[in-house]
């Protein structure tokens, strides 16, 4: 029997940064991803998603050479085999979890990270391969396989576990203190528009980018500075100035936040204080917040939230707060009050 447990991840700065090639902090929680698998005898991969009710079965011969969009478990094959591995042992394989799907905590990414990390326990390898290569590979499977327009920072910060600060061009992280005092989770009950969002992101920042450095070439994005969004304002287009802001502002909150976040005792105010700012650029300029969930943390602020934010790509799904023990009650309320389906206190994990 192999059992696997992999948790889901909220992004805390930097959130439509990294596939800027800008840094991001993020952490995993105590929600999972568990998978458990026994062998058989029938040359395939019986997969049970228990929490979908749904089955379906890869056969060890399968040629990959027709993977459909979406499915990560094909993916995942096909790019550990250009690794090298060869696979020769069917499983019979059970998935359920605790992780809210389509929400922003990275239920498909833990997915992608739980079933690597399976694959190469088959073959014994565990020890010889670096959580770094884990969260590559995830990070090939999901996304680049599919040309999909997100970055890297689920399947890296998944597979490597902790609070990290993450450069997401080299991929290399710094681990970072965990105080980031209580943390709530708040479904939104709003469905996520994931793609969409991060399509218009990406490509209206990287436009905004791409008209700076077209009068200026030398301009490089990871040495910018808040005097930069000033200086080369009147380069951007006028429907492009929200991200450029979005881009240069964003930047500064996550160099801030990495500053606190690596003192012996970080300020928790000044991580809040950051954490809304963070989120007011996200609405206002990158609008990824919906009028409902903008309500919602307001409401979180205003019952004691020391900070709040959307969690992901954005456009519905889950939010984060911080807070302090003698909050979590009324912020807890506060967020079922304006129509939150659910509420719970998240650990960071290790």
């Amino acid at each position: 029997m192999i059992e696997i447990k992999v948790p889901a991840r909220i992004c805390f700065y930097g959130d439509h940064q990294d596939y800027l090639g800008l840094p991001v902090i993020a952490g995993t929680i105590d929600r999972y991803i568990n998978l458990s698998a026994s062998p058989n005898n029938d040359g395939i991969y019986l997969l049970k998603l228990l929490d979908l009710k749904k089955e379906t079965s890869i056969s060890l011969d399968d040629d990959l050479k027709h993977v459909q969009a979406d499915d990560y478990f094909r993916s995942v094959i096909a790019v550990l085999k250009e690794k090298g591995f060869q696979f020769d042992q069917g499983y019979d394989i059970e998935i359920s979890g605790n992780i809210p799907v389509n929400a922003g905590l990275s239920s498909s990414s833990a997915l992608v990270v739980a079933w690597i990390r399976f694959l190469v326990e088959t073959q014994g390898k565990s020890d010889e391969i670096s959580d770094y290569e884990i969260g590559r590979w995830a990070y090939e499977a999901e996304v680049l396989f599919f040309d999909q327009p997100g970055g890297l920072m689920d399947q890296y910060t998944i597979a490597q576990k902790g609070l990290i600060y993450i450069d997401t061009q080299s991929g290399e992280s710094t681990r970072l203190h965990t105080s980031l005092g209580k943390l709530l989770v708040a479904e939104s009950g709003v469905p996520k528009k994931t793609l969409e969002v991060l399509k218009n992101a990406r490509v209206y920042a990287q436009k905004a980018v791409d008209a700076v450095k077209k009068v200026h070439p030398e301009f490089e994005l990871e040495h910018a500075t808040l005097e930069d969004y000033e200086k080369f304002i009147d380069l951007v287009p006028g429907e492009l100035q929200g991200y450029w802001y979005a881009t240069i502002y964003n930047y500064h909150i996550t160099l801030e936040a990495k500053k606190e976040l690596l003192k012996p005792n970080p300020n928790i105010q000044v991580l809040g204080d950051l954490m809304n700012q963070h989120q007011i650029i996200l609405q206002n300029e990158i609008k990824n917040t919906p009028l409902e969930m903008v309500e919602m943390m307001d409401a979180a602020r205003i019952a004691g939230a020391i900070g709040t934010k959307i969690i992901g790509s954005g456009g519905g799904g889950c939010m984060v707060a911080m807070i302090t023990d003698d909050m979590e009650n009324k912020v807890k309320q506060a967020f079922l009050d304006k129509g939150a389906k659910a509420v719970y206190t998240v650990e960071l994990t290790s």
